[in-house]
């Protein structure tokens, strides 16, 4: 059985797929808005021939619909955004909520605990 080094002169370098490594696609945003637009306005039965048309799959038209609805594309449409966002909380905001948050959860501890010793009493003067 021969070797692949003899089979080809030395010094070549290994057979390479001919074919062109596929690009991925980039699409603009106009693009994806007015694509959109003509999806959702397109009658039953015609989304499919719109997709087929421009070489897209139906998760492309969720994923850019998602897109526009929460402002990434410029197309922005309020009602499906819901309310504002309320700016940010510092550091010392979200610490402060951290600690009273702990501090209610070791009250409530806190007061089982003590419940439970006060029956624990109870019961021990009974049996006494």
């Amino acid at each position: 059985m021969e070797s692949e080094s003899a089979e080809r002169p030395s010094g070549s370098s290994p057979r390479r797929d001919p074919a062109p490594r596929p690009s991925r696609r980039v699409f603009s945003a106009a693009y994806k808005l007015r694509i959109i637009a003509e999806y959702e306005n397109a009658p039953h039965g015609e989304k499919g021939a719109i997709l087929r048309r421009e070489g897209l799959f139906s998760s492309h038209v969720v994923e850019w619909t998602r897109a526009r609805d929460a402002g990434a594309l410029g197309g922005t449409n309020t009602a499906a955004r819901g309310p504002e966002k309320k700016p940010g909380k510092s550091a010392e905001q979200i610490e402060l909520e951290k600690l009273r948050r702990e501090n209610e959860r070791l009250k409530s501890r806190l007061a089982t605990t003590e419940t439970a010793l006060d029956i624990m009493g109870k019961a021990h003067a009974l049996l006494a």
